[in-house]
């Protein structure tokens, strides 16, 4: 067993210790394997995370071992690494997360045992006011993933009607993702309220498959629940093109609209993307170029106060530690 190989990553060079640990037993997939993979897919994953405060879902035993929810950057990272300080009033403290701005500072995230990297859908330059609208397809636990396409494609057409221009792709487990760029003018909950919005709508088209319904306990089992929450403060999901830390290396994979029907998440994983992407490149490449406006959603939450929908509970910041 290699005790260490130097990886060149563009002018930078990193050091991977222990490289043939298994990382994926089932997938005999090694650390080495996941340098390579997050090599092989580098122009997407740094599109994905560029900028963003990053949490780090790290295995340093591989899938075998525990799973470490890591906000503050690890220890002796090289000083081109760089990073953006947030406050968690919760824990009244900070703590400098990962700021990804080349591929050499995913390399060394991985040489420090990261599987997962989980970015906020805000910059660094305006932490407080996200970029990004994320609509998360979250099957109940007796729903089907032919359900989730279903859902997927109502979130299209009133994607569509609004104007505005979603990038979907799986979550790399169960469920379905949907980002839309938008303009960064509210903070985390004016987004929050414009997703719930957005959600309610989708469940009024689609009533025997969606919910909103905000306690777990109270929802429907086959149904699908538009996770609006995922856009409040500190809530993170797996950024395109990361592994998930399941047996079978899946990765959270841009698709097309038109391949909703036929993409079987199961068939993404760390030894097929890499071609995949060799081949059609980044399918959110051009996502900064379709910025939407949240007005619309603004007002049909309006319309819907009005109506007297009830408002969820807040939400508070994500409640792990940021060790």
């Amino acid at each position: 067993m290699s005790d260490a190989v130097e990886i060149e990553v563009d002018n930078r060079v990193v050091r991977v210790s222990n490289p043939d640990r298994v990382y994926f037993p089932d997938a005999g997939a090694t650390k080495l394997d996941v340098v390579e993979y997050y090599l092989a897919v580098g122009p997407g994953i740094v599109n994905a995370l560029w900028e963003r405060p990053c949490m780090l879902h790290r295995f340093p035993k591989g899938l075998a071992g525990d799973k470490v929810h890591q906000k503050r950057l690890p220890a002796g990272a090289p000083d081109w690494v760089e990073t953006v300080q947030l406050y968690f009033p919760r824990w009244g403290r900070t703590a400098d997360e990962l700021c990804v701005t080349e591929l050499g500072a995913v390399i060394w995230a991985v040489q420090m045992s990261t599987v997962e990297f989980h970015p906020w859908n805000s910059r660094r330059g305006q932490t407080e006011q996200p970029d990004e609208w994320r609509i998360d397809l979250d099957p109940g636990p007796e729903s089907s993933y032919d359900s989730v396409r279903k859902v997927a494609h109502v979130a299209h057409e009133v994607l569509a009607e609004l104007g505005a221009v979603g990038y979907p792709k799986t979550s790399g487990s169960k469920g379905l993702h949907v980002y839309v760029r938008i303009r960064p003018d509210g903070d985390h909950k004016v987004v929050r309220r414009a997703a719930l919005a957005f959600a309610r709508e989708v469940e009024r088209r689609a009533p025997d498959l969606v919910t909103t319904t905000w306690w777990k306990k109270d929802r429907d089992p086959e149904h699908v629940f538009v996770d609006y929450n995922q856009n409040a403060r500190d809530h993170t999901i797996a950024a395109a093109y990361s592994l998930r830390g399941l047996p079978d290396a899946r990765v959270s994979t841009p698709i097309r609209w038109d391949e909703i029907d036929d993409a079987d998440p199961r068939d993404f994983t760390i030894h097929t993307v890499p071609k995949r992407f060799a081949e059609i490149g980044d399918l959110h490449e051009d996502i900064d170029d379709h910025v939407f406006d949240i007005a619309p959603l603004l007002e049909w939450a309006d319309r819907d106060d009005a109506e007297g929908a009830s408002e969820p509970p807040p939400v508070d910041e994500d409640p792990a530690d940021a060790h």
